[in-house]
């Protein structure tokens, strides 16, 4: 990450302050050099308005304090190392006072972002505060052009990078906060949320040093025609690669499963376990693992096992031809009494008739529908339900029946076969 790189800014950026003083004090007698004139086409060295402002408020305290601008008196040096002294205390102050303000006020809110992001913004407050105090101590002294201009140039850039680091972890604690709750609320997303967040961090931290690299006069159309040339050759050579990471995201947006639900995809049915950014992870109900690429979870037909608003459940009761009428028609009515009184079956959609004349068979069509889609209660419930049906049938001396068949052989008269057969004399021997 970015932030650590900068805990060593200020004490660089101190070394830098005695440094130029040092080189100032040693060329204090000598001519001012006159500056050669920079080509037309050269970019030129342009801070950014925090560092007129910053110079401006020195120039603003020397002239207060009654303090010469030309020249590095000993009023120059003490004002100096005050300026550095009062960044270092107001570095402390602003960790430990300040911050503890906020983070009091952020424990008496709700939400608990204001809690993360107040310490995430404590590194980057601290080097902005050594920063103002270390330039503001270099603008006092009165160094040769040359080394004004670097300052100048250093000044914008570390304040330009400081203001960076200060939005990346602003957006990096609020894409860990969103993370957090779509954890919580066991949202689909929430398996691509690492990735999203690094994914988004990255491009901002690219965006951000292209901005502070055009601010400096860096030539970036260069560097994104290059950029662009290479990202269509990477294009090209990682298509597979690519439609895998679209296809993800197809996942997570459409969030068409979760981790843990059974799906079926394609002609593979299984448990999620593990939606990657390059595939999905299924296991089979033999315990296999099959590896699904996101380019065809995002293409085939996908259907979600584990999000049922219930069950519907369509049977038949097959008796056999030697039922009578009235006994079909009172075990009908016992039927459907006996699945309305379930209290886990709607009755708005129960349907119990004699339906159908079968080769071998009367048939009893059911039909009804289940409110709870747990499988073990469904399955339950079909058990209890199909014992109750065997003893309504008992009851009533009736009979489930089979598929059968009857053949009917007819044998002729074996003396009728014979007179139909004509007579034969035999022939001589």
């Amino acid at each position: 990450m970015i932030p650590p790189a900068f805990h060593c800014l200020p004490r660089l950026l101190s070394l830098l302050a005695v440094g130029s003083v040092l080189l100032s004090s040693a060329y204090a007698d000598a001519p001012v050099a006159v500056p050669t004139p920079t080509p037309a086409n050269a970019p030129a060295l342009t801070p950014l308005p925090a560092t007129d402002i910053l110079e401006q408020a020195v120039d603003s305290l020397l002239r207060a304090s009654g303090v010469p601008e030309s020249g590095n008196t000993a009023m120059h040096f003490a004002i100096a190392a005050v300026l550095l002294f009062a960044a270092v205390v107001l570095r402390r102050l602003a960790t430990r006072l300040l911050f503890g303000v906020f983070r009091r006020l952020a424990a008496q809110t709700k939400t608990t972002f204001d809690d993360k992001l107040f310490p995430a913004l404590a590194s980057p407050v601290n080097a902005l505060f050594a920063l103002i105090g270390t330039f503001a101590a270099l603008k006092v002294l009165k160094l040769s052009p040359g080394w004004d201009e670097a300052i100048r140039y250093s000044a914008g850039l570390a304040f330009s990078l400081v203001l960076l680091w200060l939005i990346l972890r602003t957006l990096n604690t609020a894409l860990q906060h969103a993370q957090s709750i779509a954890e919580e609320r066991a949202l689909g997303v929430a398996a691509f949320m690492p990735w999203i967040r690094k994914s988004l961090v990255a491009v901002a931290a690219v965006f951000g040093a292209l901005v502070v690299a055009q601010s400096q006069g860096a030539d970036v159309q260069a560097v994104l025609a290059g950029l662009g040339i290479g990202g269509l050759a990477f294009a090209l050579a990682a298509q597979d690669t690519i439609a895998n990471v679209f296809g993800s995201v197809v996942v997570a947006v459409d969030q068409p499963f979760r981790t843990g639900e059974e799906v079926r995809i394609g002609g593979f049915t299984g448990i999620v376990e593990e939606i990657g950014l390059r595939s999905t992870k299924v296991r089979g109900g033999d315990r296999s693992l099959m590896i699904i690429p996101n380019k065809t979870v995002a293409t085939e037909n996908i259907v979600n096992l584990s999000r049922f608003d219930g069950r519907r459940v369509e049977q038949l009761l097959s008796l056999t031809y030697a039922s009578r009428p009235a006994d079909l028609e009172a075990l009908v009515s016992e039927l459907r009494q006996t699945i309305v009184s379930e209290p886990e079956v709607d009755p708005s959609v129960v349907h119990v008739y004699f339906r159908d004349f079968t080769a071998s068979s009367l048939d009893i069509w059911i039909l009804y529908r289940v409110r709870d889609p747990d499988l073990r209660k469904h399955l339950a419930l079909r058990q209890r339900l199909n014992l109750a049906f065997m003893r309504l049938v008992e009851a009533r001396s009736l009979v489930f029946a089979f598929p059968t068949q009857s053949y009917v052989l007819q044998v002729a008269d074996a003396n009728r076969v014979a007179a139909a057969q004509p007579e034969t004399s035999p022939g001589p021997r």
